[in-house]
């Protein structure tokens, strides 16, 4: 199997990277994809960038030139819910873009112009083969909806209208995107965040040594998965 894994920071991709067997690198569009093995499963490792916009141009690139046959997008992100605290993790069950709206013209926020939906589903037993991995690795973990946007969420205000609006779990800023583009082009995808703040505002400060542990929870079941397909 080929697996395309997609991340936004080196944080979130060094763990995997360097689990790579017989690494090469290659240069599209200004990404590094870096191709190697784990166990049977081809990789192929990119840290795209922060935003929709780089993750989808990312997303693409890969599809077009490696042709994986699934693609991850790991990470870490804000928590939406009691349900989750850092440390924790969510796997997609759907995306959505919290920051799309077109309802000045009678549309649903969060609609989609071109594919006319407002959740994505992400592919479900992919979804939960990671689930299960999480499991064995003592991560407390739920499937949900993770909502991107183009902000860092820092404000219970717009932290509970995108709760209201899309039931969502997670916030983060590229997920949905890399679920359009995989969507579309008709490749099977789910998204792994691992619970680094609580979109909030609260304790901002400790973002960075939370994110990094965060990260590198996701990266390791990502390796997990890789060695088990």
């Amino acid at each position: 199997m080929k697996l395309g894994i997609i991340a936004a920071m080196s944080i979130e991709a060094e763990q995997i990277i360097a689990a790579l067997d017989s690494r090469t690198v290659e240069k599209v569009g200004g990404i590094d994809y870096t191709v190697g093995k784990i166990g049977n499963t081809e990789l192929i490792v990119a840290v795209c960038g922060i935003g929709k916009v780089f993750a989808a141009m990312c997303t693409q690139a890969m599809i077009v030139r490696f042709a994986p046959d699934a693609v991850i997008n790991t990470g870490v992100g804000g928590t939406l819910t009691k349900e989750l605290t850092i440390g924790d993790a969510c796997i997609s069950s759907a995306v959505v873009q919290h920051d799309m709206d077109t309802s000045p013209l009678g549309d649903p926020v969060g609609l989609i112009s071109g594919i006319n939906i407002i959740h994505i589903p992400a592919d479900e037993a992919l979804g939960d083969k990671i689930l299960a991995l999480c499991a064995d690795e003592g991560i407390h973990a739920i499937k949900g909806t993770i909502a991107s946007g183009d902000q860092f969420i820092a404000d219970s205000g717009v932290k509970e209208k995108i709760i209201s609006r899309f039931g969502g779990k997670v916030c983060e800023m590229e997920g949905a995107s890399v679920g359009q583009v995989c969507y579309v082009n008709g490749v099977p995808f789910v998204i792994v965040r691992a619970i680094s703040d609580d979109a909030d505002g609260d304790a901002v400060e400790d973002y960075p040594a939370f994110a990094k542990r965060s990260a590198d929870r996701s990266a390791r079941v990502v390796i997990r998965l890789a060695q088990s397909l």
